[in-house]
C-alpha cells in the first residue's frame, strides 16, 4: 500500500526513510488555484500551525484592543491590566506578519508587571480541538505543534526588541534574569501537556540570530530550556520536540549537536543562509533534518532551482530522515514553477532509499 503524505512525514520525523522524500509547504506560502491542488496530488504536504493543542489563560489579568487605521494602515493597540499595572503594545498588522509600533516593554518599571503576566498564566490540555483538526484535514495535511518562544527568545521578540533588549542587557541584567526566570518557572508548566498530547512533533520557537544572541547566551540560556523540555516530554511517551533553526547555525553548530530535541526544522542551506545540508548532515546526523529551500534561488527560475534541488538531494543522501520543505515567502510570480520544479525532482530522484537508508514502517493513526 502506497504511503499517504502525512505519514511519510512521520517517518521521515523518526528518522527513517519513506517511499519518497516528503515535501511540505507552509499552507500560508501556497495560495489556494489550480497550482497548489496539482501540487497537493503529486503528493505535497500542507504543513498547518494550529489550532492549538493548549490554552493559555491568565486569571488575574484584564485585556482589551481598539483599532483604527492611521494613513491607510491598520493599527492595534491592546493594554493588559496586571496585578502590578497596565503594560501596552501597539501594532500594525500586515498580510503575513505584524509590525510592532510600540513594545510591550518601556523602561525599567515595566519589570515588576511583565513578571505578574507570566506567572499569572494557567496552561490546560486542549487536545480534542487539535484531534478534529487533524481528521478534517485528513492525510494530505501535517499539523505540528507550537508551544512559543523559550524565555529569552520572548523576552527579546516578544517584549522589548533587539534595541531595547541590547540596553537593558547592559544595564538592568540582573532585573532582565529575574524575568527570565520566572518566565522559565511559568512555562514548565507546559511541558507535560506537550509529553501527554496526541502531537507528534512540536516547535518549542526558533528564530535564534546567532549575532543577536551568540553563542554563550545561546549554550547557558536558551539551549538547557530546549533540553528540560525535551527530557519531559521523552520521559512521558514518543512525541518529538524540534526547533525553528533558520538562520546561521555554524556558530551554534555544536550546542545544537549536544542538546537533546529530536529534529531541526525550517534549516536553509547557502546560498540564504552559512552551513549547508552536507555540513548539518554531517554535524548532526542523529537528528532529521526538515529544510526549507533556499528562498533566494525561486528568483533565479526553474533551472536553478531544479539545480539546487539535486544538489541538495545529494549532500542529504541516503535520504534518511530528511524532508524537503517551504517556510518562508517566496515571490507570487515564481512558486507556480519553482513549487512543481522541486515536486518533479524529488518524485523522479527523491522517490526509493537509498543503500544503507532505514526503511519504517508508516506509523498510521497511533496519534489519533
Amino acid at each position: 500500500m502506497a504511503m499517504t503524505p502525512r505519514q511519510r512525514v512521520e517517518i521521515a520525523l523518526r528518522g527513517g526513510m519513506p517511499d519518497r522524500v516528503p515535501f511540505t509547504i507552509y499552507s500560508n506560502k501556497l495560495p489556494r488555484c489550480q497550482a497548489e491542488l496539482e501540487l497537493r496530488n503529486a503528493g505535497a504536504v500542507l504543513l498547518e500551525r494550529s489550532p492549538s493543542f493548549y490554552r493559555v489563560d491568565t486569571p488575574n489579568c484584564t485585556q482589551k484592543s481598539n483599532s483604527w487605521s492611521e494613513n491607510g494602515a491598520a493599527h492595534v493597540r491592546t493594554e493588559i491590566e496586571t496585578p502590578k499595572g497596565a503594560l501596552t503594545t501597539i501594532n500594525r498588522p500586515q498580510s503575513y506578519t505584524t509590525w510592532h509600533v510600540k513594545r510591550m516593554f518601556s523602561d525599567p518599571t515595566d519589570y515588576d508587571k511583565l513578571i505578574s503576566l507570566v506567572r499569572d498564566r494557567r496552561y490546560s490540555p486542549n487536545y480534542e480541538a487539535w484531534k478534529m483538526a487533524r481528521d478534517r484535514y485528513g492525510d494530505g495535511v501535517f499539523l505540528r505543534g507550537s508551544m512559543g518562544y523559550s524565555p529569552l527568545q520572548e523576552i527579546i521578540y516578544g517584549f522589548m526588541g533587539v534595541d531595547r533588549f541590547s540596553m537593558e542587557w547592559a544595564d538592568n541584567r540582573d532585573e532582565l534574569l529575574k524575568l527570565y526566570d520566572a518566565m522559565n518557572d511559568s512555562v514548565r508548566a507546559l511541558y507535560p501537556i506537550i509529553g501527554k498530547s496526541p502531537v507528534l512533533a512540536t516547535n518549542y520557537g526558533g528564530n535564534v540570530s546567532p549575532e543577536i544572541i551568540g553563542k554563550e547566551r545561546f549554550e547557558k540560556y536558551i539551549l538547557p530550556c530546549y533540553n528540560e523540555a525535551a527530557d519531559v516530554v521523552h520521559d512521558l511517551g514518543d512525541n518529538l520536540l524540534g526547533v525553528h533553526f533558520d538562520a546561521n547555525n555554524l556558530a551554534l553548530a555544536d550546542g545544537i549537536a549536544e542538546s537533546r530535541i529530536d529534529y531541526i526544522e525550517a534549516f536553509t542551506p547557502p546560498p540564504d543562509c552559512d552551513m549547508s545540508v552536507a555540513q548539518a548532515r554531517s554535524a548532526w546526523p542523529d537528528k532529521p533534518l526538515w529544510i526549507n529551500f533556499p528562498s533566494s534561488v525561486h528568483l533565479s527560475g526553474v533551472e536553478a532551482v531544479t539545480d539546487m534541488t539535486r544538489t541538495i538531494l545529494a549532500e542529504a543522501a541516503p535520504g534518511d530522515g530528511f524532508i524537503m520543505g517551504i517556510t518562508e515567502d517566496v515571490p507570487d510570480d515564481k512558486w507556480e514553477q519553482t513549487f512543481p520544479a522541486i515536486a518533479r525532482v524529488l518524485s523522479e530522484e527523491g522517490a526509493l532509499p537509498l543503500p544503507g537508508s532505514k526503511s519504517l514502517t508508516p506509523i498510521g493513526e497511533i496519534h489519533t
